[in-house]
């Protein structure tokens, strides 16, 4: 682990929509970096859980630039499909990530499972796993998730991800009808910022003062 204030950070995806939210829940005084300036593919992941694939990104990562590297693996899991897509929601994607593709697989399976489907409410969650780490050392792992249905059909033009067909409970709107500044307040990766700055906290490792507030 770095003993010195970490006041650089890498944010392990190649997502510009998991960036863009990232951003917006990490301080400003934080100098910010992407995979992307390093031209750096993904790391096969082949881990069996959202944390084994979050924490096997960080580390790849942050070996590669040599600096702290914070990195999310996330889903969406159906219980009517046995809870897929899961660890593999980017793959339903197919090789370039169209998650147009992955909702319209989404329907698919639903109807191959339950003709009806549309009639009752399937339940559904979003998982999120984020991990920290410098070189090959584990800082931090942690995980959230929130509970919700699915929609009929796709709603909304905020977003990304399955977030057109996600509603969460107690709300009418799927995740993609609402505004961005809005949805990152409730959805699963701000939970599993907050779980994470009590891990920065423990660890002394000065982020925890500005990283989220309730």
């Amino acid at each position: 682990m770095p003993k010195q204030k970490i006041n650089k950070l890498l944010i392990g995806t190649n997502n510009r929509g998991k960036l863009r939210e990232i951003r917006s829940l990490l301080p400003k005084n934080i100098e910010i970096h992407s995979t992307s300036e390093f031209n750096l593919k993904s790391p096969i992941e082949n881990g069996n859980t959202f944390k084994e694939n979050s924490l096997i990104k960080a580390k790849y990562f942050s070996k590669k630039t040599g600096l702290t590297c914070l990195a999310d693996d996330s889903g969406l899991e159906i219980d009517l499909l046995d809870k897929n897509p899961g660890i593999y929601s980017a793959r339903w994607g197919g090789k370039y990530g169209d998650f147009n593709k992955a909702i319209k697989k989404v329907y698919r399976e639903l109807s191959k499972k339950d003709k009806n489907w549309k009639h009752k409410k399937i339940r559904a969650r979003f998982v999120c796993a984020l991990s920290i780490s410098y070189l090959d050392k584990k800082i931090a792992c942690v995980q959230s998730k929130i509970e919700g249905t699915i929609s009929t059909e796709s709603k909304g033009r905020n977003g990304f991800g399955y977030d057109p067909i996600f509603v969460l409970k107690g709300k009418k709107k799927t995740f993609w009808e609402m505004q961005p500044a809005k949805k990152y307040k409730i959805d699963h990766r701000y939970f599993a910022f907050k779980k994470l700055r009590k891990f920065l906290w423990v660890l002394c490792f000065q982020l925890y003062k500005s990283l989220i507030y309730d």
